[in-house]
């Protein structure tokens, strides 16, 4: 039982690590499209809200993977969790056999959570740029 609690613990701090990636993938993207806001009003140009939307998918991609490899430790978790006996319990932090259906990137890219976060910044990425041209 001891070795299972241990092992449980590893996966939580690699959990937790995931998350907070994430975390601050989200601050970034927030301070970064403030920034090129900041920069980029007094040149109001319609070419140049390209520029702005790149930084915004860069970071959902990248918090896709995080979130992935999150939901993947995950059902790792589960899997330890569940198992009966000590002697089962090999500290092994594999996930490739949990990388499957909701757990891949792309559908955590396509997630509730983020898409929700990442879709009202570009929205209201649009409506100040309509604002301040």
């Amino acid at each position: 039982m001891e070795n299972k609690l241990k092992h449980l613990e590893f996966i939580q701090l690699t959990i937790s690590r995931m998350a907070t990636n994430s975390f601050i993938i989200k601050g970034w993207a927030i301070t970064l499209v403030t920034i090129l806001f900041t920069l980029l009003s007094s040149n109001a140009n319609n070419r140049i809200i390209v520029i702005l939307f790149i930084p915004v998918l860069i970071f959902w991609l990248i918090d896709g993977f995080f979130l992935s490899k999150e939901r993947s430790f995950r059902s790792l978790y589960d899997h330890v969790r569940e198992l009966r006996t000590d002697d089962k319990v090999d500290f092994s932090m594999r996930i490739s056999n949990f990388g499957k259906g909701k757990n891949n990137w792309f559908c955590s890219i396509f997630s509730k959570t983020l898409s929700i976060f990442y879709i009202s910044l570009i929205l209201l990425t649009l409506i100040t740029y309509y604002l301040i041209k």
